[in-house]
């Protein structure tokens, strides 16, 4: 299995670790953990690298 991590793009904050599933609902970003625990940000996905398990995002 691989799982992400999350991160603000603007300073690398990290924003969730161990995320299983993102979904896209306009322009709120459901980020949802191994664990089922659920995020909810507002802004949009800049980059994903499957490689490295890595999502950037653009938060307002």
């Amino acid at each position: 299995m691989c799982l992400a991590t999350v991160y603000k793009e603007s300073d690398d904050t990290v924003i969730c670790k161990n995320v299983s599933k993102i979904t896209v609902e306009g322009d709120t970003l459901i980020i949802r953990d191994i664990m089922g625990a659920e995020t909810a940000v507002q802004g949009s996905i800049l980059m994903v690298d499957l490689a490295n398990s890595i999502v950037k995002l653009e938060c307002d």
